[in-house]
Formats: structure tokens, C-alpha cells, sequence
């Protein structure tokens, strides 16, 4: 099974209909997007609503089951992507054996409208992984990086993830979990035996690949530029 992770695509619908024609040649058996499909502002004459509908539109051209969590701008978006049947939104959804479970969302300085407390991402998260646990294959979705990682690094140095992705992750050890939210800590890590990525700004080009292969689970981050 092979897993695109599409993060952080800030409502730039031009952008990604050009990678999306470069990623039409990729065998992609699920689409991962962890939040931030909008942004802080929207085209007059649009509604939120109408931005992530257009955008999962041209995610639908790679044929593949779509799985998101809500990011930080997503607020107002959130029970549509519920309707739509691709949350996992603190809760658990199970493909081809592998359960998909995450609580999206992520702290700021910026006053964004989702800014759950980490006690709320806590929770969540064990709602979720609740709905998946006898998944052979467990991956996590955020929309926050695990804190104190490679993934979670602004310019000043500064490690600015969540501790509860990260003590989740450390407690229950998934095979795999995806992260956006920093676009310039996109890249891999790992924790214990779990292998975590932050799949970066797709309209730079920038995904992840989470390949599941006979129970083997790898993970890496590429660009389509």
C-alpha cells in the first residue's frame, strides 16, 4: 500500500493542480491531507466550505480514498470533512487493514481558529486509536508535529510541537505518523519504534510516502519539483 501525504495546502488550488498532474503517474492507494487547507484569508465571493471542496475535487483525479484531519485555518471546515466521510478527526477509520487515526488541529502565536488544548488532543487521539486498535497496521494523523523532534523546528530553534502527539506516540507506538503545521521542518524522524514524518507545503511540491509492504512499514519525503 502506498500513502501520499499531502499537507498544508493554504486554499492554493492553482499550485497543487500542477503537482497533481506530476503525481497522476504514481501508484497512490490512499491520500493522507493533515490540515490546512485553507488559509487566513479566502477569495471574496468563497466560503471555506467551497475552498476545501474544490480542493478535494482535484484530489479525487488520483483515484485513491482520501483520509484528513482539520489544521489550524480548518475550523469551519471540520463537520463537512465529516460529511464527506474522510475525517478521522478523533476517530478511526480502517483501509485495507491499516487503521487511520488522528485529532488535528495545533497551538499558535497567530490566535488561529483551531487551537485545541493538548489535553483535548490527548483525548481525542485515544478516542481515535481506540476505533483502530486491532488494525494490523496503525498510522497516526495530526496536524501538529510530535514535540522535541526534527520535525517540529522553527528558525529560532525552537521546538514549538505538541507533547501530547509526542507522549501518545511514545505510549502506543504506531508504525507510522504524519504531521504537517512547520512547513520548514519538513522531513523524518523517529521515536521509539514509530516513524514519524512531516510532510511539508505541498503547493512547494514537497509530500510524504508511507509504504506498507507484507507488514513493513517506511517512510519518506520527496518533491516533485
Amino acid at each position: 500500500m502506498n500513502i501520499a501525504v499531502l499537507g498544508c495546502i493554504h486554499g492554493d488550488i492553482e499550485a497543487i493542480m500542477k503537482f497533481l498532474d506530476k503525481m497522476s503517474v504514481l501508484s497512490i492507494d490512499a491520500i493522507v491531507c493533515p490540515g490546512d487547507f485553507t488559509d487566513y484569508a479566502v477569495p471574496k465571493g468563497f466560503s471555506r466550505t467551497d475552498i476545501v471542496r474544490i480542493i478535494l475535487e482535484e484530489l479525487k483525479s488520483l483515484h485513491a480514498p482520501i483520509i484528513t484531519v482539520p489544521g489550524s485555518w480548518d475550523k469551519d471546515v471540520i463537520e463537512f470533512l465529516k460529511k464527506e466521510s474522510i475525517s478521522v478527526h478523533g476517530e478511526g477509520k480502517v483501509i485495507d487493514g491499516v487503521g487511520f487515526y488522528g485529532y488535528g488541529g495545533a497551538r499558535t502565536p497567530f490566535k488561529t481558529p483551531f487551537e485545541p488544548a493538548e489535553g483535548e488532543i490527548m483525548l481525542g487521539l485515544e478516542n481515535a486509536f481506540g476505533e483502530v486498535k486491532r488494525a494490523d497496521i496503525k498510522i497516526q494523523v495530526t496536524h501538529v508535529p510530535p514535540f522535541n523532534t526534527k520535525i517540529d523546528l522553527i528558525p529560532t530553534g525552537a521546538h514549538v510541537g505538541s507533547l501530547a502527539v509526542r507522549e501518545f506516540i511514545e505510549a502506543n507506538q504506531p508504525d507510522a505518523a504524519v504531521c504537517a503545521h512547520i512547513h520548514e521542518s519538513s522531513g523524518v524522524d523517529i521515536i521509539k519504534g514509530t516513524k514519524v514524518i512531516n510532510s511539508g507545503r505541498f503547493p512547494e511540491g514537497y509530500f510524504g510516502l508511507v509504504s506498507v509492504d507484507d507488514g513493513k512499514v517506511d517512510v519518506k519525503l520527496s518533491n516533485l519539483i
